[in-house]
């Protein structure tokens, strides 16, 4: 928990004024974060489908990641009727679907520019 009146809070204050784009890349921040969208954007998603897609990442790292996306309303957990135990998938919100084709175009730009190929974002 951050401190309100820090040095570091102020100027995530200053910034998020200053220009939109430093709130959407906080949203997005994070080693997993655009991974799962783009994941999920592709039918991984139930926890065990994300955990199997991206092998790497913990499972507690996974779930407060899931938490934080659901926090910014860019997916929301839905509970499949019908199962026992009571299944869980993770949906996009619309917010959470305008995010794709940015991932896509994010994706594109560091093939473009990092000269390397990355299986995820084709």
């Amino acid at each position: 928990m951050r401190k309100e009146h820090s040095t570091n809070a102020m100027n995530e204050q200053f910034l998020f004024g200053v220009c939109e784009l430093n709130s959407a890349i906080a949203v997005i921040s994070g080693r997993w974060k655009s991974q799962i969208v783009y994941s999920v954007s592709r039918g991984y998603n139930r926890f065990h489908l994300l955990k199997r897609e991206l092998p790497n990442i913990s499972e507690q790292v996974l779930g407060r990641q899931l938490k934080e996306l659901e926090t910014h309303a860019i997916l929301v957990k839905k509970e499949i009727a019908g199962t026992v135990p009571i299944g869980i998938e993770y949906i996009l919100t619309n917010k959470g679907l305008d995010l794709v084709p940015i991932l896509e175009s994010l994706c594109n730009w560091g093939k473009t520019y990092e000269g390397k190929e990355i299986a995820a974002c084709r």
